[in-house]
């Protein structure tokens, strides 16, 4: 059966966001990180994303195949030669949104479920893993509806003081078992953890 894997990066103190939305620690060029990534994109052949994620996404990553050279949104920045190889792995990859309120995107790789339940039926169909790219609250539900198989956090050196927490919709206690721990030349930590039954 497929693995459903999320793959986040978190401050030491469990933030996906800062306490403004501001994700631009969560956006330095690092090898390293980036190494990972493309990594598990071996195994991988679907991504899905919340709502409340989904339109800066697909606005930056479209964005980064019509125009590297800049300025992007959110980080007013070229893109990177790791972002332009990631726009085009995303721009041929098949995309979910989970989202009971959405009614259109504009990815043509990209469609949208309405429950948490199609999302099992699809793990259960053949193909590679699937690749949870947030929000928050996606992984929330996915966690409490016991879809989760691993989860890889890339954890960088600060304390963010407040923010979007990870884990903040988990309803009940979710054992896990490290199975890689990696530091970072960046100072980052690089955990992959296994959910137990």
């Amino acid at each position: 059966m497929r693995k459903i894997i999320v793959a986040l990066q978190t401050s030491v103190d469990g933030f996906i966001e800062g306490p403004e939305g501001e994700l631009d620690w969560a956006m330095t060029e690092d090898e390293e990180t980036w190494k990972d990534v493309f990594a598990m994109f071996k195994s991988v052949d679907t991504c899905i994303l919340g709502r409340v994620m989904y339109p800066e996404y697909e606005q930056y990553w479209k964005a980064v195949l019509a125009n590297p050279g800049g300025p992007l949104p959110l980080s007013g920045k070229a893109a990177t030669k790791n972002e332009i190889a990631y726009a085009r792995w995303a721009n041929k990859t098949p995309h979910i949104v989970v989202s009971k309120t959405l009614d259109e995107v504009a990815w043509k790789t990209t469609r949208i479920v309405r429950d948490i339940e199609k999302i099992r039926k699809l793990k259960e169909q053949p193909g590679k893993d699937i690749y949870v790219v947030g929000g928050a609250t996606l992984v929330g539900s996915l966690m409490n509806a016991g879809l989760i198989d691993e989860v890889q956090l890339t954890v960088n050196p600060l304390i963010l003081g407040g923010g979007k927490a990870l884990f903040k919709d988990v309803k009940e206690r979710k054992l896990l078992k490290l199975v890689r721990a990696k530091p970072l030349k960046s100072g980052k930590v690089s955990l992959t953890y296994r959910a137990q039954s």
